[in-house]
């Protein structure tokens, strides 16, 4: 159970993709329908959420790390992409963490640890803020927790890039961008999954609906977060001017640990799983502990 030494086998071992033969469950909400993996044992249960425009196979090579160190696993499709519901009358962070609550009432989990990568790691601490008794701790993976300046060439571009029938192509471009240092072995694969389920009727829009949405909710509520936290960043994600004194703004404002990822981009967990994966699993250790005491 979560000894450092079962982590050996899975850290070195390429990033395994989605496993046909694990079926997808669905949990069925008032909005629409969420799909779900559960993976793993009777052990400590962490809930991994992926960011706008990806699917919950970007954790495909936390996971086996995850399991093989005696931990439940639940990788979760947000509303609007994978196999949950395309159409939602409310795509916010907020709202993703609603269903995080959702799942683990569902499954009748007493506590977990959740991963939010991106505008998840919103998520992450929204389901913390709304359900405390049941999230011990989150993990930020890239997290974007507040709007970026203004920037008038980048609202064009959006405006252009999302207009016309070369929209898919021109999220993959921008996908394709945030693995600065390296590209995982099934990255092709992966690639081309992401493709197809944002080809599928209503993706696209879901995705342009999340990327105007405003962040100030979250971070009007970062001061009077409270739960415990851990930042992980790459050192060279793009979608901040300067990631490191990001990562620091937010671990200093809510209290977090800090992991910063020398050379990563948007994907730590995906371009240096070997480097992130037991530091997160010292992190789930340590509140297990904290919970036992």
């Amino acid at each position: 159970m979560l000894s450092r030494s079962t982590l050996a086998p899975t850290m070195d071992a390429p990033a395994a993709s989605a496993d046909p033969t694990r079926p997808t469950r669905f949990l069925d909400t008032e909005g629409g329908r969420l799909a779900y993996d559960d993976t793993g044992g009777a052990g400590p249960v962490v809930v991994c959420v992926p960011g706008m425009g990806d699917l919950r196979g970007e954790y495909r090579a936390l996971r086996p790390a995850l399991v093989a160190a005696g931990c439940r696993v639940l990788t979760l499709d947000v509303r609007g992409f994978g196999e949950s519901s395309a159409d939602w009358s409310e795509l916010s962070a907020r709202a993703v963490g609603r269903d995080v609550v959702r799942l683990i009432e569902h499954l009748q989990v007493d506590a977990a640890i959740v991963l939010g990568n991106s505008f998840a790691a919103g998520a992450a601490l929204w389901a913390a803020r709304q359900a405390p008794q049941r999230v011990d701790g989150v993990v930020l993976l890239g997290p974007i927790v507040r709007d970026a300046p203004p920037n008038p060439l980048m609202r064009a571009v959006l405006r252009i890039g999302f207009a016309g029938p070369w929209r898919v192509a021109f999220w993959m471009a921008y996908w394709n961008s945030l693995f600065p240092l390296r590209r995982p072995p099934d990255h092709a694969e992966a690639q081309a999954a992401l493709r197809r389920n944002l080809r599928e009727p209503g993706r696209m829009a879901a995705l342009r609906a999340m990327v105007d949405l405003s962040k100030a909710d979250t971070e009007a509520m970062l001061p009077s977060s409270r739960v415990p936290a851990l930042v992980v960043m790459g050192t060279r994600d793009p979608d901040f001017a300067d990631a490191t004194a990001e990562a620091r703004w937010l671990a200093q404002g809510i209290g977090a640990e800090l992991m910063l990822v020398e050379g990563a981009g948007h994907y730590p967990h995906l371009e240096c799983a070997a480097q992130v994966a037991p530091r997160v699993l010292d992190f789930v250790r340590a509140r297990l502990a904290a919970r036992a005491r």
